[in-house]
């Protein structure tokens, strides 16, 4: 089986689309499969898809979109023993069954199967081992595995799908997730001397995350890398304009001490993990 939320929602298994098309049905999919081998309530499918006060037939209502999931699930995995001359594909008698992989459990319903299957947790386990890679030094493994986790998105998480409060979450979640394996691949990048590669990319994230400082904090580091100081200080003066006129505030004391060691020719990089001179400087005081 292979889902995947990441942009819009796709299903399938054994090649043949799994995924319903009607709403309701496409939110319980989505949030099993974000939950994969986890019970969900049945409480949380019908607030996901009802809000806070369902109607009395809820209850009925799910347990026909759970079945009509298994019936999609038993078309694409195939009868275990079709009658000859039907054209049916035969399955494996013991291979699992629609009700094994999407299980009835005490209080819910879940979804068994591998978090390589869900493009979410996929991307969850690559990140992690990609963090992991940069906290241990490992700047070339970290660019690179964080690079395949984000390859797999395909436009915003759950695009096609209305959002109850369940779905909001997660999307948000896999928001944050996603520009924080964005930022740390491009601070690898920084690392390995790769500022020319990734300053068109900063340029345009500057544009679609106007108030996100961490980018635009790699932003100031990639031009003054590049031998580029006055459009690294020019870079500062537009974030902290844009700060002040839409939030009524400062930059963050570690962007203005990035501000300070490009002002001071100092290494940008160090002083923005705060190794630099000015830093260590302004510990010991």
């Amino acid at each position: 089986m292979r889902i995947r939320v990441l942009g819009t929602l796709h299903a399938e298994t054994a090649g043949v689309s799994i995924a319903p098309s009607a709403a309701k049905p496409r939110q319980i999919l989505a949030l099993l499969a974000l939950q994969s081998r986890h019970i969900v309530p049945v409480s949380d499918l019908m607030e996901e898809v009802w809000g806070a006060g369902p109607p009395r037939s809820a209850p009925t209502t799910l347990q026909t979109y759970i079945l009509q999931l298994r019936r999609r699930l038993r078309a694409a995995l195939g009868d275990p023993g079709p009658l000859p001359g039907t054209g049916t594909a035969p399955r494996d008698p013991y291979a699992p069954s629609d009700k094994d992989i999407l299980a009835t459990r005490h209080g819910g319903y879940q979804l068994e199967i591998a978090d390589s299957d869900v493009d979410a947790l996929e991307f969850a386990q690559l990140t992690r081992t990609g963090h992991a890679a940069y906290e241990a030094g490992d700047m070339a493994k970290s660019s690179r595995l964080l690079e395949a986790a984000l390859a797999l998105w395909r436009g915003p998480a759950l695009a096609d799908l209305p959002h109850g409060r369940h779905l909001s979450i997660e999307a948000t979640r896999l928001e944050e997730s996603r520009l924080g394996a964005l930022e740390r691949r491009i601070d690898a990048d920084l690392h390995m001397g790769r500022h020319r590669e990734v300053l068109g990319e900063l340029c345009a994230l500057r544009g679609r995350y106007p108030l996100y400082e961490n980018l635009h904090a790699l932003l100031m580091v990639a031009f003054h890398q590049d031998g580029r100081s006055s459009d690294a200080l020019i870079a500062f003066r537009r974030l902290r304009g844009t700060l002040v006129e839409e939030l009524g505030l400062e930059p963050s004391p570690r962007i203005d001490r990035l501000h300070q060691a490009i002002l001071r020719g100092e290494d940008a990089l160090d002083a923005w993990r705060g190794t630099g001179s000015g830093e260590a400087a302004g510990l010991a005081g």
